[in-house]
């Protein structure tokens, strides 16, 4: 393991003003979201939308530092032949891979779950590493609710999470850890911190237990966040100081950088709670965005499948990822989208 190589590329994925674009929806996600535009999520027309986004020059040069790929997409060419991982290279942003195989009933817990996919990850990420992928995505899935989530849920997927990150190490490929703590349910935002706060300090357990190089990797982690059916939904300001304080408290600062999954945000929340943050500084990591439906729901109604609207859907694209960027120094404010508009 070269970590010297491994906390460059960690590094340059949190890169001030640039995240991370998580283009890695499984197919049946995907699907969903074409449905909602009226477009049939065939191979070509999925591999048509993707290389859209990766042809967004100034998206992709300006603020976008690494893109997550879902395992259709990383083989896929776009349609003058050229690698898709090759165009993502060609605008100074990294290719990365979720490698999860999604999630299964976890035995004994109901109404908890468990991510798999840890048998033959080692021979997939060296398939992945030689097409060019120096990151990759693992998503463990935590729930809030009536008992849960119980410690059981919590330590399984822990260990899994860094079980999958020493295998990324070793195949010399920055693991993004992500524990996800889902904002369904009605918790509030003081119950969604403490069993983030859980999740983290076990999850870091098990990252030295599997002698995990904390500078060679990247947190993914939710932000602290009302559920969305709770009553009283907490401000922006009030997120942005307890999701410092949560990640001061639980992510070392040898950690190179921290980059927040949207988990359902709409697209300008999720911009306003980064750019919150950010007035707080300074900060010990690198602290960026790694969204996926709060960068693309917009320029994929733009698009709408159709050729005449790659303009447009590239433009709207931009917007986001600028918004991001912005967000990511505290320079964003809300009257830009209304320019846009």
């Amino acid at each position: 393991m070269n970590l010297t190589e491994l906390n460059r590329i960690a590094t340059a994925l949190v890169a001030p003003g640039k995240g991370i674009l998580a283009a890695d929806e499984s197919s049946g996600t995907i699907k969903k979201r074409f449905d909602a535009i009226g477009v049939e999520s065939t191979e070509e027309n999925r591999r048509d939308y993707r290389e859209m986004l990766f042809r967004s020059n100034e998206a992709m040069s300006r603020y976008i530092s690494g893109v997550i790929l879902y395992d259709e997409t990383i083989w896929q060419n776009a349609k003058d032949g050229t690698p898709l991982v090759k165009l993502i290279e060609s605008s100074g942003a990294i290719p990365g891979i979720k490698v999860d195989e999604g999630t299964q009933a976890l035995p004994m817990c109901p109404g908890e779950l468990v991510t798999v996919g840890l048998d033959k990850l080692a021979e997939r990420l060296k398939k992945y590493h030689e097409r060019g992928a120096r990151f990759a995505k693992w998503r463990a899935v935590i729930d809030i609710g009536s008992g849960i989530p119980s410690m059981t849920a919590i330590s399984v997927n822990a260990h899994a999470l860094a079980r999958y990150a020493a295998l990324c190490q070793a195949a010399q490929i920055v693991p993004i850890v992500e524990p996800e703590v889902l904002m369904d349910g009605d918790h509030d935002i003081d119950r969604c911190y403490e069993v983030t706060s859980r999740v983290l300090n076990k999850t870091f357990q098990e990252l030295r237990v599997q002698r995990v190089a904390l500078e060679g990797m990247v947190l993914k982690p939710n932000m602290a966040i009302s559920g969305k059916k709770c009553a009283k939904q907490a401000s922006v300001e009030e997120v942005a100081e307890k999701t410092i304080w949560l990640l001061k408290a639980c992510v070392p600062a040898v950690v190179p950088g921290i980059a927040f999954l949207s988990g359902g945000q709409s697209d300008e929340e999720a911009t306003a709670h980064l750019n919150a943050m950010h007035k707080l500084g300074p900060l010990p990591w690198g602290l960026t965005f790694s969204y996926g439906r709060a960068l693309q729901a917009a320029p994929q109604k733009a698009w709408s499948g159709k050729a005449e609207n790659v303009a447009a859907g590239q433009s709207a694209f931009s917007h986001r990822a600028r918004m991001n960027g912005l967000a990511c120094k505290g320079e964003w404010q809300s009257s830009l989208e209304q320019k846009a508009a």
